[in-house]
């Protein structure tokens, strides 16, 4: 009888190899406790340097003894940390730190957290930025007036308002349990030494542009080669220059970098920073933009941010690609519902900056979910940082 039992060589053939499998392995728990925190010791890096005054964030701690509803019954926030795998979470009210833990196993106040998709709503405060020193011209611009190498893909009639809200009509649904999946081949790209922008040019058209809503991490990661083109200087160098040194930093953060050459930045999800230096951010998006008296973000680009008028960005109304209790708007999730009008910024395995103008509080929650996308864990935690506002509030 013939074998049929395949030569190990085949085998071999016939199976992803480890660098093939490096973003699944980096994202699997629990080893993402310790490389959500390390990722400099895996990927090539570049600094984005503080720069500028230390501001340092006043400490007001108080106990926050609080508890939340969720699915009938009432929850602590310890009870959060343990069922949403916190790794850090920073509460600020009124500009001071009201409560900070770090329950993840290597995290702690000067830990660099990564922070994936949050990457995206920095991506559009440098966007702002660049739009008021005049290097970008308008949102109406089209992509290719910056990369004309996206002439004849799909892209060709976008514009920097199509990407900025998700409306480009470009790509498939984002989902991380495919393998072959537009999002899977761009990792793959990232972190395997492949050309990311040849995933990105393949990318089909489903849609008009500006006419429905699907989330893509392609139209983020074209707004940063769209920033670089326009400002002539690395995603990295321009935060530096124009966001970071401002903000009075603890840290330099950094933005790790794809493998191939030229190395590039990951606008839609590569940033890194401690929680608290995230949650200046978010204090900067709270006050219009502003810190220490310097107009840093236009305070037209921040309200553009909390929300939007297009009736397919409303909460709600996004359709397959974003959770029911979320509209967009500019790179940021909105929740417009809330009579408190907070927005937060989001990043997969539960990466959160929250943002409530209204009650004056910023929350900064970082995770280590086993999986990507939760929708549970995702309503859980909304639930519990809307519970904190209102507690402040």
């Amino acid at each position: 009888m013939t074998s049929t039992v395949e030569p190990p060589a085949v085998r071999a053939a016939h199976q992803p190899s480890w660098w093939d499998r490096q973003g699944d392995l980096i994202m699997r728990r629990p080893f993402n406790e310790w490389t959500f925190t390390h990722m400099n010791w895996l990927m090539p890096t570049e600094h984005v340097a503080r720069g500028g005054p230390h501001l340092p964030l006043p400490l007001s701690p108080c106990p926050l003894d609080l508890t939340y509803r969720f699915d009938d019954r009432d929850h602590t926030l310890t009870e959060l940390h343990r069922r949403t795998f916190t790794t850090a979470f920073v509460v600020l009210h009124r500009g001071e730190i009201v409560h900070e833990t770090y329950p993840g196993a290597f995290a702690g106040p000067r830990s660099r957290m990564q922070l994936f998709s949050v990457s995206k709503s920095v991506t559009s405060m440098l966007i702002g930025i660049a739009l008021a020193d005049g290097s970008i011209g308008s949102v109406k611009d089209r992509v290719t007036d910056y990369r004309p190498d996206f002439r004849g893909t799909a892209y060709e009639e976008s514009t920097l308002a199509d990407l900025l809200d998700m409306t480009s009509g470009v790509g498939d649904a984002e989902v991380w349990d495919v393998p072959d999946s537009g999002i899977k081949r761009f990792e793959q790209a990232v972190m395997g030494g492949g050309d990311v922008a040849a995933v990105i040019r393949a990318a089909p058209r489903r849609s008009a542009p500006g006419e429905s809503f699907n989330y893509s991490t392609f139209d983020a990661q074209l707004l940063g080669w769209v920033l670089e083109a326009a400002t002539g200087r690395s995603l990295a160098a321009y935060a530096s220059e124009r966001l970071w040194s401002h903000i009075g930093a603890d840290r330099d953060a950094y933005y790790w970098l794809t493998r191939a050459h030229p190395r590039t930045a990951i606008g839609g999800g590569s940033f890194n920073a401690t929680a608290r230096d995230v949650a200046r951010l978010g204090l900067l998006m709270a006050n219009d933009g502003v810190v220490a008296g310097e107009q840093v973000v236009p305070r037209d680009w921040v309200r553009r941010s909390r929300g939007s008028d297009l009736p397919h960005l409303a909460v709600g109304a996004l359709g397959p690609s974003g959770y029911d209790h979320y509209g967009y708007a500019n790179q940021w999730w909105t929740l417009g519902e809330s009579s408190f009008n907070a927005f937060t910024g989001l990043g997969v395995h539960g990466q959160y900056l929250f943002v409530d103008p209204t009650a004056d509080v910023v929350i900064v929650k970082c995770s280590a979910w086993p999986a990507q996308d939760d929708e549970r864990r995702d309503r859980e935690t909304i639930t519990a940082l809307r519970r904190v506002a209102d507690h402040f509030a």
